[in-house]
Parts: C-alpha cells; sequence; structure tokens
C-alpha cells in the first residue's frame, strides 16, 4: 500500500485538495466531449467497446493535452490518515500493469473468470480495469462471504484466479482443494503468505507496456452473484455494453456527472451498484470517484467526511440517509453537496421530505437490478413525485406486464418488465451463465420480467411495491410492504420498520411487522404499543393492510450497503410455523 500511495507519474496531477473551488462553466451538465463521444448513441452502436481504452484512455489523453482540470480520477483514503490520489494517467499506468500481471504472470486469457473479494482498497479498481484491459471476467463479492460462499462461487464459476485480502485468505485455502480449475491466489497485503502470489510486489515491477484487447460490444465483461433471495446465488453475466451504456448521452441524463464533480458511492464492492456508481458511471463523464475505507456504516463518520471534503454527488442505499436523518442534533447542511441518489429499497417518502428540510437536497430514487444495472430514475432535473422511483432510463422501454407478458394499463399492479424482442437493448444481461433454464424463467412474451412487483401512472412514473416474493397474499389481498412500512414510520415510536409475511393456518399468510422502537417508546408497555400500532395503521391506510403480528427487535438485519434482509425475516417466519 504504501507504494501505491507514493506511486506518482511524472506528469501526474494528484495534489492534495482539501479545498478547491470548482470553475462555474464547469458545475453545469456537459455531453461527454470528444469525437466518438459525439458519434455514438442508443442508436449508433459500435461493432467494438471497451470501457478501459475508450473511457479511461480517453480521459488520460486529455490530461496529457491539458484539457481535463486537476481533479484527481481516484480519491481514497481511510480512518486511520492514509490517503491515495491518482489521476487518469497513473491509473493507465497502474491497470496495464495490472494487465500485463494477469496475462504474464498469472497466465490468463481473454474470457477466463476471477473471482474479486476485496473491501474498499484502491486496488478493486487497478483489478477491476485490469481484467477488463485483458478481457478477463471479474466476478465482484462482498467480502461477507464464507469458506462455503467462496467454495460454490468458485465452483460454479470455474474461476481460474482469485484476488482477495488477508483476512479471507483461511477461508479460500480450506476450499481451494475443492476447486481444480483455481490456478493462482493473488493476495493484496503489505505482507508475504506461503502459495499466495503478492499483488503489491508484483505491481512494482510489472511492465506498464500493454495493449488493450480490441473487444467487441458482446464479449463478456462481468459476472456478479444474484443475492440468492430465493435458491442458490445465479449468475448474472454482462457484456461491454453495461459500460457502453454510460456512455449514452440519454443515460448520462441520470445523474448529469461533469469532470468537476467529486462523486462518493457507498455500496459495497461486491455489488453492481458499486462497478456503477464507483466507476462506469463517475469515469466515462471524467469525474472523480471519492471513496473512504469504511469498515462499517458509521452515520457520524459519514457525516464528518461530507462536510470536510468536496464532494457534490453521492449515492447510497436508503439505510444510510436514514441513519444520517437519526443523528437528530446534527447539522445536514453539507457546503458541496449538490445531487443525492438513493436505490435497493424502497424509500419512505416522510425520509424523502425529511432529507430536504434538513439538507435543502431531494432525494433522487434509482431502480435496478444485478441483471440489468440502473433502470429507472427521478432523473436530474426532472419533476419528482413522492414515492416514485421515476421513469424508464433509454435505451430500456418498461412496461407493467402480467405473468405472460401481456402489458397492462396504467395504474394496474403488475410485474415491472423490460422489452427485449424484437431486439435486446445494450445494458442488459446476456442471462444465467450456465443456466439457460433459469434464463427462460425470467422471459415473458417480449419481456424481461423482473418479477418487482410496481405500477405506472399516465405520465410515465413507476411505483414500486414490492418484490414478487415480497407481496403478501393475506385472505386474497395483495399488500406490497412498503406500504405498510410507510404507514407505521408516521408513528413517533417507529425509527425503522421491515414487513414481511408471516405463516397463518387460516389466512395462509398475515402482515407481519418488525419493528425498532424510537428511544422515547423503549420503555412503554409493549403489548399495549402492538395494539396502538396496529390501530394507527388501520387509521391511515386501508384496514386489511394492519400487520396482525408485530416483533420489536433491537435491529434490522441489513447487508453491507444498509438495505433491509428481509429474506432472513421470511426465513425466520418460516422457521417458526
Amino acid at each position: 500500500m504504501q507504494w501505491l500511495m507514493r506511486f506518482r507519474l511524472p506528469q501526474g496531477i494528484s495534489k492534495l485538495i482539501h479545498s478547491f473551488h470548482l470553475a462555474p462553466q464547469l458545475r453545469h451538465y456537459q455531453p461527454l466531449s470528444g469525437v466518438e463521444a459525439q458519434r455514438w448513441s442508443e442508436h449508433n452502436i459500435p461493432e467494438e467497446f471497451n470501457f478501459a481504452s475508450h473511457v479511461l484512455d480517453y480521459w488520460a489523453q486529455m490530461e496529457k493535452e491539458g484539457k481535463r482540470g486537476p481533479n484527481p480520477a481516484l480519491w481514497w483514503m481511510n480512518s486511520q490518515g492514509d490517503e491515495v490520489k491518482w489521476s487518469f494517467s497513473e491509473l493507465k499506468d497502474l491497470t496495464c500493469r495490472t494487465a500485463n500481471i494477469f496475462t504474464q504472470t498469472c497466465g490468463l486469457r481473454q474470457g477466463d473468470h476471477l473471482a474479486l473479494i476485496l473491501p474498499r482498497v484502491p486496488e478493486w479498481w487497478l483489478v477491476a480495469v485490469g481484467s477488463i484491459r485483458t478481457g478477463i471476467i471479474m466476478m465482484p463479492g462482498t467480502t461477507q462471504l464464507k469458506a462455503k460462499d467462496i467454495l460454490y462461487r468458485l465452483q460454479l464459476s470455474q474461476a481460474k484466479a482469485i484476488v482477495t485480502v488477508d483476512s479471507l485468505a483461511p477461508e479460500v485455502e480450506s476450499v481451494a482443494s475443492e476447486c481444480p480449475a483455481l490456478k493462482t491466489k493473488l493476495l493484496v497485503s503489505d505482507h508475504s503468505r506461503e502459495g499466495w502470489l503478492n499483488f503489491r510486489s508484483l505491481i512494482k515491477s510489472a511492465s506498464p507496456d500493454h495493449t488493450c484487447i480490441k473487444s467487441k460490444m458482446e464479449d463478456p465483461m462481468m459476472i456478479f452473484f444474484t443475492s440468492g433471495t430465493t435458491g442458490f446465488p445465479k449468475m448474472v453475466k454482462h457484456n461491454q455494453g453495461l459500460a457502453f451504456r454510460s456512455y449514452i448521452p440519454a443515460s448520462r441524463k441520470t445523474m448529469q456527472l461533469t469532470t468537476s464533480d467529486i462523486m462518493w458511492c457507498l455500496s459495497d464492492p461486491g455489488w453492481i451498484l458499486a462497478a456503477v456508481g464507483c466507476m462506469l458511471e463517475p469515469w466515462t463523464a471524467g469525474s472523480t470517484v471519492f471513496i473512504h475505507n469504511l469498515s462499517q456504516f458509521d452515520p457520524k463518520l459519514i457525516i464528518e467526511v461530507l462536510f470536510k471534503y468536496p464532494i457534490t454527488q453521492c449515492l447510497a442505499a436508503p439505510g444510510v440517509y436514514r441513519m444520517i436523518l437519526q443523528q437528530k442534533s446534527a447539522n445536514l447542511r453539507f457546503p458541496t453537496l449538490e445531487h443525492c441518489t438513493t436505490g435497493g429499497e424502497s424509500l419512505l417518502p416522510q425520509e424523502c421530505e425529511q432529507w430536504q428540510k434538513r439538507t435543502g437536497l431531494l432525494l433522487h430514487e434509482i431502480y435496478g437490478q444485478s441483471e440489468t444495472g440502473l433502470t429507472c430514475a427521478i432523473m436530474r432535473g426532472m419533476k419528482s413525485k413522492l414515492g416514485s422511483i421515476g421513469k424508464a432510463i433509454p435505451p430500456f422501454d418498461m412496461q407493467i406486464i402480467d405473468d405472460k407478458g401481456n402489458v397492462l394499463p396504467p395504474n394496474t399492479e403488475g410485474y415491472i418488465g423490460i422489452r427485449i424482442k424484437p431486439i435486446r437493448p445494450i445494458g442488459i444481461f446476456m442471462g444465467y451463465e450456465n443456466d439457460p433454464e433459469k434464463t427462460a424463467e425470467v422471459e415473458c412474451g417480449d419481456f424481461y420480467n423482473t418479477w418487482d412487483r410496481a405500477i405506472i401512472d399516465e405520465e410515465g412514473y413507476f411505483w414500486f411495491l414490492g418484490r414478487g416474493d415480497d407481496v403478501i397474499n393475506a385472505s386474497g389481498y395483495r399488500i406490497g410492504p412498503a406500504e405498510v412500512e410507510n404507514a407505521l414510520a408516521e408513528h413517533p415510536a417507529v425509527a425503522e420498520s421491515a414487513v414481511v409475511s408471516s405463516p397463518d393456518p387460516t389466512r395462509g399468510q398475515v402482515v407481519k411487522a418488525f419493528v425498532v422502537l424510537t428511544p422515547e417508546f423503549l420503555s412503554h408497555d409493549q403489548d399495549q404499543l402492538i395494539k396502538e400500532l396496529q390501530q394507527h395503521v388501520k387509521s391511515v391506510t386501508a384496514p386489511y393492510k394492519y400487520p396482525r403480528k408485530v416483533e420489536f427487535v433491537p435491529e434490522l438485519p441489513k447487508t453491507v450497503t444498509g438495505k433491509i434482509r428481509r429474506s432472513e425475516l421470511r426465513k425466520k417466519e418460516l422457521g417458526q410455523m
């Protein structure tokens, strides 16, 4: 790490900039400059595209010609005071070195699978872009994976290499003998370990001379494992189109990033949101990617960072914003923050209102899946409708469909579908790797069926109701969890809630709410409080939606990005049958 922190090219522009003023002429969204950017669109798609050469190397050239400002491309730090700032030119050098490590030292080739299980460390970006340069298919994973999770992924993917850190090395070693395809283990560490190649040692001596492959648009680029809420995780394979979609002018209107933006995406590196929000979207626009190596989500630290550093855009799960809002005494008027985006679960309208009141900023919702990337959004500058996830992001044609693929009229509940016939849109996944049956299950007529429930209004705004397997069917009534959670959130006793179905011998399913109480209500009589909450829900929404079961819990199970793990709560209920 120390060598990487000291790494500088002669023409490097990485400087410690704790306070700088954004040029007024750059604070407005402008389409990506350059000949290629002007020529390409969703209607004019090139045969060849590679994110490393067409985006990262393009900006490195702009720096060389003095056509990009002094902001770094990657700005990383941790709580121990370590800091890394790399320009696009430095990133080009380092990712070319990484590409040579893969091909020359590890013997990897285009099409090979590489498992990437790293926390928020600078090497994650080097491995990601190095993989793209060589055509190696990167498979990110969260560092919360255990040995059996790693074994499943390595065996299913037939991965030939893995890159990870010291803490996970024993987990990998415990299963490596059961993974005959695994030939190379790379460790990101300041220390050596027997049986592992040390990435930080290798990159010092690796050559920076590398020729990026000429990848076709349909060539595989990344594989993401789905969260596995139903069955085992599936391998979601994306081609270069996932990156090219961030290049399309119509898609770039979502966040309208510019070269002077400092973008902080708080997603765990194991998920597609990190690939899109921490790399593809900001770097396509020439923006700075800001990263803090958060070991855990500390709202006080996040607030401190937003005040201390000139971050202009933030992307995080609703749970992150919720934790910030719970800091009641905190001043949330962040001096440089201009745009906030959230996605990953349903956002409560009250939280949007509170955020706007305390920060002066709107919370813009986005929606997507591992299979689709960013799909739907309240785009920057677009009229917002409280509770809506916005409109479809081009080139996707999104409709509400039934389970046969028939398009439903406005204000009718159904599934979110993306049209894939007669032309499959750029940016949607290629399919589930080695699983044509699962791929066929999500193809309904002319549409990819997300199996997410929603409605669309007459203006094309979508309203998310919940996962198909989240929707509760109680005595014939279909109830979306968000509807009940929104109602509960209006009661002063409720700090946070998660609603799932619970088995019932008479009704089949009933609504159950897991509730985290606000401090003022912790000492209240719980039986009386349950009755009060039930009556409250009946009074603010249709009475059949009220939670017949309520359980008070100290906290809700969440992913590292702050997303509520409803699957765990559902399993808990099923285990109590």
